[in-house]
């Protein structure tokens, strides 16, 4: 850190750029995309093009946010606002999606003048330490020190715990575990809250559109993220078309038997997800299952009607599997959603396919979640598109809902830290009166009047 400490805002800008090119053309990042699911068997080496693409908009919102000298000044009030680097940062990485996560963490770091030691899971330990490898590489060809980002070889939680406790900053992208050890490392730590993502369908939707969402959604990375669609709850006005409507976008619905049996083979008799029927094909699933999905079926449905810790399909499912919902009015439809989010996914997120303004603002005050999308796929509006305000990232805040510090999408400013030098202004201060109101002068509380 200290042989970047010297480096001016156009230098590290520099330094972003080589390394979401290194990582980021699509010849690189389709190689390491196919390393990462020929290792760990999970998710998938499609979409590479749509998917390299989130590097390149994490880099737009770096190169368009200063991290160096003055970044900020508000006049009116005499602040100045100075970046300054964190640190040394503690990457802890999902099995599932390391080489965004890694390139996410890498472009915001090297952005602050911080440094980055990624402890990959071991499922991903080889594919994390190729990803090290090509992001130190092109530091070196910038003349820039490669330990800037690190990567430890052989992964553990004894040494992932040590690794946190030693850092001055954790940011953990994956599962409760790791982030509960994250905020138990002693040390400040940004973790990401469990998914569940659940979307609402109601009569003013435009059912193909929305069909269209819940498809992409479900199928990117065969359903691995925490932002694909989970549970989809349809007007019971519209139920019937939108179910013809997901058809026609390659989904299967399983009849009741085969839901039965999806349940034995998703979830072992504590309740837990089977590791090998997550974010696998949906026609490995079902093979597993017991039974074949027709040509052309890339998702499941299953019918549901119960809501609660007991009915595991109204949990997250990290799988190309969803289940559907039906509601008859919006008051009804704004319970489910609360009794959703209490069997998982508080504070991750929420979608609404609607043209109605005061649903999607009913929806919005109530629902315990960090970011709601509005017709789109949630899976990429999430952490951020060309088509949304949301700032680009890998690493989703969920709030104290979810356990987390911030409910905000994880970025630039969270690598930062931030020195305001205040100067005098003049005298900004209102008379009692002004600030009590009605209060000003009335009743008070005394001793006496507190015992009656």
């Amino acid at each position: 850190m200290a042989m970047a400490e010297h480096y001016d805002q156009e230098r590290v800008d520099r330094l972003c750029r080589a390394l979401a090119w290194a990582t980021g053309n699509e010849q690189t990042f389709g190689r390491l995309t196919r390393m990462s699911v020929d290792e760990s068997g999970m998710g998938s080496a499609d979409g590479v093009p749509a998917r390299r693409w989130k590097i390149l908009g994490i880099l737009r919102d770096a190169l368009r946010t200063r991290s160096v000298g003055v970044i900020e000044e508000v006049p009116e009030k005499g602040i100045v606002k100075y970046a300054k680097p964190v640190g040394v940062i503690a990457g802890l990485l999902p099995v599932t999606n390391p080489l965004v996560t890694m390139v996410n963490m890498s472009i915001n770091a090297i952005k602050c003048k911080d440094a980055v030691i990624f402890s990959p899971h071991p499922l991903s330990k080889k594919t994390a330490q190729e990803i090290t490898r090509v992001l130190r590489a092109a530091l070196k060809k910038q003349g820039a020190p490669e330990d800037l980002i690190l990567c430890l070889p052989t992964p553990s939680i004894p040494l992932a715990q040590e690794l946190m406790s030693m850092c001055d900053l954790t940011i953990a992208t994956g599962g409760a575990a790791m982030v509960k050890a994250a905020y138990s490392s002693g040390k400040p730590a940004y973790g990401v809250g469990a998914g569940n993502a659940t979307v609402v369908i109601d009569e003013t939707a435009d059912l193909a559109d929305a069909a269209r969402n819940t498809r992409i959604s479900k199928t990117q990375n065969h359903g691995s993220g925490c932002s694909c669609d989970g549970n989809l709850l349809v007007d019971a006005t519209v139920y019937d078309r939108f179910l013809d409507a997901l058809r026609e976008e390659g989904g299967y619905l399983a009849g009741s038997d085969e839901k039965a049996k999806l349940a034995a083979v998703m979830w072992d008799a504590q309740g837990h997800r089977t590791l090998e029927t997550v974010a696998r094909p949906a026609g490995v699933i079902a093979a597993k299952a017991g039974f074949q999905l027709p040509e052309g079926k890339s998702f499941i449905i299953v019918k549901e009607d119960q809501i609660g810790r007991s009915h595991p399909f109204s949990g997250e499912k990290l799988s190309p599997v969803l289940a559907i919902f039906k509601y008859a009015g919006f008051d009804n439809l704004l319970k489910m959603v609360s009794a959703i989010f209490e069997v998982g996914g508080k504070g991750h997120s929420l979608g609404i396919a609607s043209f109605d303004d005061d649903h999607i603002h009913r929806l919005a005050s109530m629902a315990p979640v960090s970011r709601m999308m509005v017709r789109q796929p949630n899976v990429s509006g999430n952490a951020g598109s060309f088509t949304n305000g949301m700032p680009m990232t890998a690493s989703l805040g969920c709030g104290t809902w979810g356990g987390n510090i911030t409910s905000e999408n994880i970025s630039v400013k969270q690598y930062m830290n931030t020195t305001w030098v205040s100067r005098p202004i003049p005298e900004d201060k209102p008379s009692e009166a002004e600030l009590l109101g009605e209060f000003y002068n009335s009743e008070t509380f005394d001793e006496a009047a507190v015992e009656r």
